[in-house]
């Protein structure tokens, strides 16, 4: 019985030290469904978030998920992004999601592609406290058929090495 405790403590240590090593850099992630494929000039999506440490560069990247039947090689975005103090910046960004042979870029499965798109990078945020970014569409077109969801990434850049 001694024997088996031991080697099932060992093998618990061995998964928590497992576990902390692969811990991610990630610090916020949220992906919103767009009803039906079909995104509205309108419907603007916004993801909140809060930073707590102001010296630690970050990296802000666009999580994209479109069918094979998107009939755009890019997705235009305005993005305005609100700091804790209410400034606010906005950005109009363009997201390539095919080459110009209409191949397209990202991770797929099925009839679906995902792209995690670089927006900001070695970042640094102000202050600390909560802040939101909303994404719109801007395609110029009302109902943008075939992006099937949006999302934002925010992970602890890694300093560069010297």
């Amino acid at each position: 019985m001694a024997k088996n405790a031991k080697t099932l403590s060992l093998l618990l240590l061995i998964a928590v030290l497992g576990l902390a090593a692969c811990q991610s850099n990630q610090v916020y992630q949220e992906v919103k469904d767009i009803p039906e494929g079909k995104w509205h000039k309108d419907n603007i999506l916004s993801y909140n978030f809060t930073i707590s440490d102001t010296l630690q560069p970050h990296h802000v990247f666009i999580n994209i998920r479109n069918t094979t039947e998107y009939s755009y090689r890019n997705l235009y975005l305005f993005i305005e992004t609100h700091d804790p103090a209410g400034r606010t910046v906005r950005d109009t960004f363009q997201c390539i999601l095919a080459d110009k042979k209409g191949r397209w870029y990202g991770k797929g499965w099925g009839d679906v592609y995902e792209n995690k798109i670089p927006y900001q990078k070695f970042i640094r945020f102000p202050k600390s406290g909560t802040y939101s970014i909303e994404v719109q569409q801007a395609m110029r077109t009302t109902r943008l058929k075939h992006i099937t969801d949006m999302g934002i990434i925010i992970e602890k850049a890694k300093k560069p090495v010297q």
